[in-house]
């Protein structure tokens, strides 16, 4: 039951806030202070900045590799089970996945050293949610279509069952240090506490039925499968409660986990900003690497074991009388004790946050007006000014993260414009698993010392995004002080 509810609960907070991994719209447009977050050392030209409480970084996505919503459901006049088979069993592999995260910036705070001017300093506290579910292959195929007929005698792999989820607080502080005209460095330290955890990504094992010597078949199971979680079952607990304090309770405990009740763990990032000329830069980053000790609130669940069954020995028509329910448990029991189901297990083990690698490549053009400078500094320490030489920039940027099944990459090509202080626009097309005609657009509009950002991904999908693979949207209110403001 409370495993159950653990999937529940995995559901309810992917849906409730989703967020991109990959940010390839925000990567490097230093012009939207939280550029910071993605890469630390990327140009930084504020004087100061601010986020809006709650406001500052907000998003929304959801993603899946293999069927849609409009697969299943559309008024196609397929039946169901035909859409099911053809679509789901047949069409899609065991890397295919149903992924979502979500982040929720809380606060975010950058400001200049008075003494040193090169450094950028920021902090923060941002709260996420990050769960992959791998479409298990065999399993489905097993439930759909059974061991009988075509599949006696094949091999079904268990180790197909592959999941992992977590919702986590950072709290992190970084340093940007411009170390020459060419150069920009930066590195961001965090403290992870966890709200929850749970993972199920080193199965292995097999289930087989073939043609058996005293019956017609036997079963033949070789099973190590473990899923672990970790601040699960307070949570259940609290939910089986069901009482007047319900809600209070769960708010408590999340406050709590929030602000280090939770798991702990440790983790950084870093970057860099390279001028390889005036025009042309290399950027690149390293993020999340790092890790949570999960030792509160454990509970472990284990199948390990094999067994060979072909099921009630009769002999007939003399045992034809004798058949009872004691012959169904003890062939239970014996199964059991060779396959044996462990729910106790409180073991404490380490969870990994995915690490996330960007790399990218820009080269800028249309030098303004009146403007003979090409120092391609992110400061001008001479006048106190920031100084942003041209409007246009184009490029490509390369994103891959860690997960269970390997590494996941994304190629981006994109172009920029600016206009001025006030207003500059980004444009994407990123190809990766889940799409091949991802085309964004992102805007970043600075009215006075208020900048409003608002990032869109995938906006072919937005003609139906019950057929879509990938959704997404970001965006968030600062507060900046630029250089000689």
């Amino acid at each position: 039951m409370k495993l159950g509810k653990l999937m529940f609960l995995t559901t309810l907070f992917g849906v409730a806030s989703l967020w991109s991994q990959n940010k390839q719209l925000l990567y490097d447009f230093y012009e939207i202070p939280q550029s910071l977050m993605v890469n630390p050392g990327v140009k930084a030209s504020e004087k100061w900045h601010t986020g809006i409480p709650a406001l500052s970084g907000l998003s929304f996505q959801a993603a899946t590799s293999g069927v849609t919503v409009n697969d299943l459901f559309a008024n196609d006049g397929v039946d169901f089970t035909t859409k099911v088979r053809e679509r789901l069993i047949e069409d899609m592999s065991k890397r295919d996945d149903f992924s979502t995260t979500s982040q929720i910036e809380l606060f975010n705070i950058g400001f200049r050293g008075k003494n040193r001017p090169d450094d950028y300093y920021s902090f923060g506290m941002y709260g996420e949610t990050d769960v992959i579910v791998y479409w298990p292959k065999d399993l489905a195929i097993l439930a759909f279509e059974g061991n009988g007929g075509d599949n006696i005698g094949r091999s079904f792999d268990l180790g197909d069952l592959n999941l992992r989820g977590e919702m986590v607080n950072v709290f992190h502080f970084g340093i940007n240090r411009k170390i020459s005209n060419t150069l920009t460095v930066g590195a961001r330290a965090k403290i992870y506490s966890s709200i929850f955890q749970f993972q199920s990504i080193k199965n292995s094992g097999s289930f087989t039925t073939t043609v058996g010597q005293d019956n017609i078949y036997a079963n033949n199971i070789n099973a190590d499968l473990e899923l672990q979680t970790s601040g699960i079952e307070e949570i259940s607990d609290i939910l089986d409660e069901d009482t007047s304090t319900t809600q209070r309770d769960l708010a408590s405990l999340f406050t709590r986990r929030v602000l280090f009740g939770g798991n702990l763990g440790l983790g950084f990032d870093a970057g860099f900003t390279y001028h390889l000329n005036p025009q042309t830069t290399i950027t690149g980053s390293v993020l999340d690497v790092g890790f949570i000790y999960n030792s509160k609130d454990i509970k472990n669940y284990t199948l390990r074991g094999s067994a060979t069954n072909e099921g009630i020995d009769v002999i007939l028509p003399e045992d034809i009388n004798n058949i009872n329910n004691d012959l169904w448990q003890e062939l239970i029991d014996e199964i059991e004790e060779s396959v044996p189901f462990n729910d106790n297990d409180t073991s404490s083990y380490i969870s990994f946050r995915p690490i996330k690698v960007y790399g990218s490549f820009r080269y800028d053009f249309g030098l303004k007006e009146a403007s003979n400078k090409d120092c391609g500094c992110a400061i001008n320490q001479d006048s106190g000014q920031n100084d942003d030489l041209y409007r246009n920039s184009v490029g490509g940027q390369l994103f891959m993260i860690k997960r269970p099944r390997g590494i996941q990459a994304a190629l981006t090509g994109f172009y920029q414009k600016r206009l001025g202080r006030t207003l500059s626009l980004k444009t994407t097309y990123t190809v990766d698993k889940y799409s091949f005609s991802n085309i964004g657009l992102g805007l970043s509009l600075q009215a006075g010392p208020v900048n409003f950002y608002v990032l869109g991904d995938n906006l072919l999908g937005y003609r139906n995004v019950a057929d879509s693979h990938y959704a997404s949207l970001q965006f968030g209110f600062n507060i900046i002080s630029w250089n000689g403001n």
